[in-house]
């Protein structure tokens, strides 16, 4: 019997370490994503909402407004929301 509880508190002890550096480094990584918004070196996606990195993001410009993206899908999304969004405009001025 006190084997069997031995090793359970055992098990338990060990899963609650590796848990706790899990969570640890989730927050550590939201904390520097925070970071990186914050100084302006990351911004949000406006089609799924991730945040992306300025340099490694994909661009699209619309006049005078740049919008990054994190995947070719989702600057698709958006360009075919735009496309979308003049045609209702044309077909209202008609």
């Amino acid at each position: 019997m006190w084997k069997f509880l031995i090793i359970a508190i055992a098990a338990f002890l060990l899963y609650k370490m590796f848990m706790g550096d899990k969570t640890k480094k989730e927050t550590e990584k939201k904390k520097e994503t925070e970071k990186k918004v914050a100084k302006g070196e990351m911004v949000k996606d406006p089609v799924c909402g991730t945040f992306v990195p300025l340099d490694g993001s994909i661009r699209v410009r619309d006049g005078e407004k740049v919008h990054h993206f994190c995947s070719y899908e989702c600057r698709d999304t958006y360009l075919q929301r735009i496309e979308a969004a003049k045609d209702d405009t044309k077909n209202i001025q008609q």
